[in-house]
């Protein structure tokens, strides 16, 4: 089976068709698992939500979804994101699908050997998981042997070797499943990449192969800039998305 995993879309509705456009193009997948925070951030929420349940697949909750739906509080969020959470919101109100939808996100999921959360297995929509110390401790906390996950938007992979140390790598274009090696693996966002490239950014999942395969790609910002500050959303929204940061 092919999985392609996207997670972070953040109401980008042009990265996230640009990335389903990469997907077809090598192949497209049986699945697509989204990592949760669907929306937050960007202009078009409901056009994401919508295209993203298009798709046979999975999905889990993030912490922005959760916001949308007055689930969490966005005391905790700092003041542009909560000003998008807000905005998103009002948007959804629109539609009661959608905020069902949200509403019925699971915070995690197992699919064959692998885990799938928004932040961490032990605090599903909130927790960052950045360091090898945060990894070793949630790799206590799931089964199988692999876990995916999102919420930094940058993509990594923790590796848990036979000695039981924990290593942290860049997420590697290609990256062998097979073997008893334990990961977490972030496959960083779609719509708002944070290591510094703009591009979208996701991955295909070949469980025959046992191979992962981590793409990037090139898409329009400068239309999704011109929708967020069309919408009055914070311009560092928009901003951000030229640096990818």
């Amino acid at each position: 089976m092919r999985c392609a995993v996207v997670a972070d879309i953040h109401s980008n509705l042009e990265a996230f068709r640009a990335v389903l456009a990469d997907l077809e193009a090598r192949g497209g997948a049986d699945e697509v698992w989204c990592l949760g925070d669907v929306v937050g951030y960007g202009p078009d929420p409901r056009e994401c939500l919508r295209l993203l349940r298009r798709h046979p697949g999975a999905a889990v909750a993030g912490n922005h979804d959760w916001a949308a739906i007055g689930r969490l509080d966005t005391g905790h969020f700092n003041p542009e994101a909560a000003a998008a959470c807000q905005w998103t919101a009002e948007a959804l109100q629109e539609s009661s699908q959608d905020a069902d939808y949200l509403a019925g996100l699971p915070l995690t999921l197992q699919r064959g050997d692998f885990t799938l959360v928004h932040g961490s297995p032990r605090e599903p929509v909130w927790e960052y998981v950045l360091s090898t110390q945060v990894a070793r401790a949630n790799f206590q906390l799931f089964d199988s042997r692999f876990c995916l996950i999102g919420h930094s938007h940058s993509p990594l992979l923790f590796e848990l070797d036979a000695r039981g140390s924990c290593l942290l790598h860049q997420l590697p274009a290609e990256l062998s499943l097979a073997g008893g090696t334990r990961f977490i693996i972030n496959c960083g966002s779609v719509g708002q990449p944070r290591d510094g490239d703009p591009r979208a950014s996701y991955a295909v999942i070949d469980t025959e192969q046992e191979t992962l395969r981590h793409y990037r790609v090139v898409y329009d910002y400068k239309v999704t800039q011109d929708k967020i500050l069309d919408a009055d959303l914070p311009a560092r929204l928009a901003s951000r998305l030229s640096v990818g940061w």
